[in-house]
Parts: structure tokens; C-alpha cells; sequence
């Protein structure tokens, strides 16, 4: 069925194009020689997601740069905090900043990748965006430079449902004001945006990208699997 609207994920889609953000940070800590091995990053990165999630530590009005500082700062603090970080005080901060730095950058070039599918689609579709996010995606998408590419935004933090319960899809398709079979939902989780989706009755494309572990995902979960993007406006003008 020809799709009428489209849904986009946020995290790990439009800013990461299909990176799972645990490797993307792991990959910046690796180019900016942070001497930690990978199973203690991994843990860190865990405990610093599991806090974020239990303690209201991100503020509505935080920027992506500083909810990013923050995720960083918890991972390190970790790290040093369990002997696996030796390095003295000043030196972790320095790395720290410069993890920060690596990420940032690279996350402008990705989005602003992503901003030219968008504007492209919004001249034919109506986009919502649904994102498990803090409460502060608002602010994030205008200092990114995709404030009003959706006409409607759907926050976990603000709707109280959190993928991948398949009511916050809904509540999508609600916005979007079309049939669930009509609308194409876009996201880089199987678990998270895949199946919810199709529960909802939602057309699904999967971007596919380096994931958190190496297990294997079921590929005939979605409908379209893309690698790029830009594959979405293919032949578009």
C-alpha cells in the first residue's frame, strides 16, 4: 500500500544513522584512545543509561550537547569509580571533553544528512517523530536545526508510554490523523520500532547499522530494510 505519512524514530535513526548509540560513543572512545577495554565501557554504559532512566537528571531544557555531557560524565565517573580508569583526575576530564567533542561533530554531519531526507519527504508527507526521549527533545531538535520538519512530536517522557509499548505508535498515527496502514514508521529497532510498529498496524522500515551485541536480528520483521536514508528519497524530487 502506497504510504500516505511517514513516523520517524529519533535516537539512533536520524542522529546516528543506524548506529546503535552504545557503539557510537564506544567508537569515539576508541579514536580518542580512552584506555579502557570494551566490557567495562559496556558497563559503564548500561549503569549511566539505567540512571538516566530512574533519576530525573535530564532537563527539559537541555541541550543534546548537554545531555551527551552528562551521559559522559556518569560513564566515567564509573569507570574511575571501579578501578577501570586509572588515569588522574585532570587527564579523565580532558579525555571526557574530547569524547564529547568527537560525538558532537559527528552527530551534526549524520543529522544534517538526515535533515535533507526530511525536507525532501515533508514536501510529499506529513512526518511525526516518536522517541523515547527525557523530556527535552524540543530543544534538541532546534539546536540540530530540525525544528518544524514534523508537524507533530511524540515524547515518551511527556506521554508516559516508553517503546516498545505499540500504544505510543498509535498515538503517532493518531497525529498523523491516517489509517494505521498507511503510515510507514522508520526506526533502527527491531524490538523497540519494528515490531511495536507493525502491532500498531503501521507499514515498517528497518535502517540497519551496527547494533549493540552481534546476535543476529529477524530480518523478515520489516517490510523495507535500508542501510542509508537516502534510500528513502530515491528518485524523489
Amino acid at each position: 500500500m502506497e504510504p500516505k505519512g511517514y513516523i520517524f524514530d529519533y535516537g539512533g535513526t536520524l542522529d546516528t544513522a543506524g548506529c546503535h548509540w552504545g557503539k557510537m560513543i564506544w567508537h569515539a572512545y576508541e579514536r580518542q584512545h580512552v584506555p579502557v577495554e570494551e566490557a567495562a565501557y559496556r558497563e559503564a554504559y548500561v549503569y549511566a543509561e539505567r540512571t538516566l532512566g530512574k533519576h530525573p537528571i535530564i532537563q527539559t531544557d537541555y541541550t543534546f550537547r548537554k545531555t551527551l555531557e552528562v551521559k559522559l560524565r556518569i560513564q566515567f565517573d564509573y569507570l574511575q569509580e571501579c578501578g577501570y580508569m586509572n588515569e588522574g583526575n585532570f587527564k579523565a576530564v580532558s579525555m571526557q571533553a574530547a569524547v564529547l567533542n568527537d560525538l558532537y561533530e559527528a552527530v551534526l554531519a549524520t543529522v544534517a544528512r538526515s535533515k535533507t531526507v526530511l525536507e525532501t519527504l515533508k514536501a510529499h508527507y506529513p512526518l511525526v517523530l516518536v522517541s523515547n526521549f527525557y523530556g527535552n527533545i524540543s530543544v534538541v531538535l532546534e539546536e540540530l536545526g530540525l525544528d518544524g520538519m514534523f508537524q507533530h512530536i511524540v515524547e515518551s517522557a511527556v506521554v508516559g508510554i516508553r517503546k516498545p509499548d505499540c500504544r505510543i505508535f498509535q498515538l503517532g498515527v493518531e497525529a498523523l490523523g491516517l489509517p494505521a496502514g498507511e503510515v510507514v514508521v522508520v526506526g533502527d529497532s527491531i524490538r523497540k520500532d519494528m515490531l511495536p510498529a507493525k502491532k500498531a498496524g503501521c507499514q515498517t522500515i528497518w535502517i540497519k547499522g551496527e547494533g549493540w551485541t552481534d546476535e543476529p536480528e529477524d530480518e523478515n520483521v520489516p517490510d523495507r530494510i535500508i542501510h542509508d536514508l537516502s534510500e528513502l528519497t530515491a528518485g524523489m524530487q
